[in-house]
């Protein structure tokens, strides 16, 4: 993938030029690296749903604050396929799992269930990808191994902006599993999320801290806040991010980053069909697809097949470098 590094002054001034000027140069080198009129549908599946031990104050998942979700176990493997299958007939080329988990450990049970889930999903021949928590060499190995393509973990936010977001792990915490995931050879998806009370430079902040992994995030999710009641920022009623800011992001890392999926994530749901046009046409070219996010609400599928058709965009076809194992 080609690597087109940016530094903060360089992204800080693509990003506040006139907009127009801003969507035109996106434009332009979204059609030079994406040739073909086309948008990525994943989707998610929540495998464990809440009790993480984690605090991030966003999260609904979170053991620390009364939400209303409940811990649940790890779903069985037969649960797993119905909805991967379900999603590949559906269109989907990319199956993505969470589990609300700090992280995983070789030899643990819950992950070697996992590792058995993910063989099963690896032979309908779509991309899988996992997000688990925190990961050492040993374990990316392992996810590798099993069939994993890409790894999801965020960033969130900037460096400087992250302890005021979780405190029981750092900002360091998760480069370290992303080196771990690179090093194993899986893609990293890597991106984050606007709305946690942080200001532009923060975001020009993340956008460069993404811009230094080597090679480029394969994927970069944009997410907005959903704010949930019980979370900490929930609680705080943060006005939601101006569209335009979120069209100026996605633009901005488009150019920054030519060859990564820019993929609309949580938050959708408040955009109008205008709004994720403009998201479109300034660079993003994935989504995720299917009536629900974990635990937040999405797009219906009817709505988004009806939106792609209308701008005469196709579903993008998996990556040619997925291949089945052979169990």
């Amino acid at each position: 993938m080609q690597q087109n590094r940016k530094t903060y002054a360089e992204l800080e001034q693509i990003y506040r030029q006139p907009l127009f000027d801003l969507l035109h140069e996106a434009r332009s080198v979204h059609k030079a690296h994406w040739q073909r009129a086309e948008v990525q549908l994943c989707t998610l599946l929540n495998v464990k749903v809440g009790g993480c031990s984690e605090d991030c104050s966003y999260c609904s998942q979170s053991a620390h604050y009364s939400t209303g979700v409940q811990a649940e176990k790890l779903m069985d493997v037969e649960e797993v396929m119905i909805a991967a299958k379900k999603a590949h007939e559906g269109g989907s080329t990319r199956f993505c799992m969470g589990a609300a988990w700090k992280g995983v450990r070789t030899g643990d049970k819950k992950f070697e269930q996992m590792l058995g889930i993910i063989r099963e999903v690896n032979k309908l021949g779509m991309e899988v990808c996992v997000t688990l928590g925190n990961l050492g060499p040993t374990e990316a190995n392992e996810l590798k191994a099993a069939g994993v393509t890409a790894y999801n973990h965020n960033i969130d936010t900037s460096p400087e902006h992250y302890s005021h977001i979780v405190t029981t792990h750092t900002f360091q915490d998760r480069l370290n599993t992303i080196a771990a995931v690179q090093q194993a050879g899986m893609s990293v998806c890597c991106g984050g999320i606007l709305g946690l009370g942080e200001t532009v430079e923060d975001r020009l902040r993340m956008l460069e801290v993404l811009c230094g992994f080597v090679p480029a995030p394969e994927s970069v999710p944009i997410n907005c806040l959903v704010p949930v009641p019980g979370t900490p920022l929930g609680k705080l009623k943060l006005q939601p991010v101006d569209t335009f800011e979120v069209i100026r992001l996605i633009a901005t890392a488009r150019i920054a980053l030519p060859g990564s999926k820019l993929r609309l994530s949580a938050g959708r749901t408040e955009f109008s069909r205008e709004a994720q046009t403009l998201c479109f046409y300034a660079g993003a070219n994935s989504i995720f697809y299917g009536n629900k996010l974990l635990t937040t609400s999405n797009p219906e599928k009817n709505e988004d097949l009806q939106l792609l058709k209308l701008l005469d965009l196709a579903p993008q076809p998996p990556c040619q470098t997925v291949t089945p194992l052979s169990i």
